[in-house]
């Protein structure tokens, strides 16, 4: 199979999620642990399953907009979040740490 040179990797796409802050937190939604999977379904379409601190949290429209516009920064014109609660978030302990709990 040929390498696509114009595909984008999970690396460049994780490079961009880093970028993405979560105002509450003040940390990035990678390091979070807030996304569960990366699909890159060709050059032009992503698809990202990623869950929130809760279910009724007010920046969920702001943050999937925000890994929108961050991940069409690569060339991708297709990128679409999902999101789910299962398995319900729990911080990582690098988080745990970062945060003093």
């Amino acid at each position: 199979m040929a390498v696509n040179e114009n595909m984008v990797t999970k690396e460049q796409i994780i490079t961009q999620l880093e970028k993405v802050i979560d105002p509450h937190i003040g940390i990035d939604i990678w390091t979070l642990g807030f996304i569960y999977n990366i699909d890159i379904i060709d050059e032009h379409s992503v698809h990202i399953l990623m869950t929130l601190t809760t279910p009724m949290c007010p920046l969920d429209d702001e943050l999937s907009q925000e890994i929108k516009e961050s991940i069409h920064e690569l060339g991708v014109m297709s990128v679409t979040v999902e999101k789910t609660f299962d398995p319900p978030w729990q911080a990582p302990e690098k988080v745990k740490q970062m945060l003093g709990i």
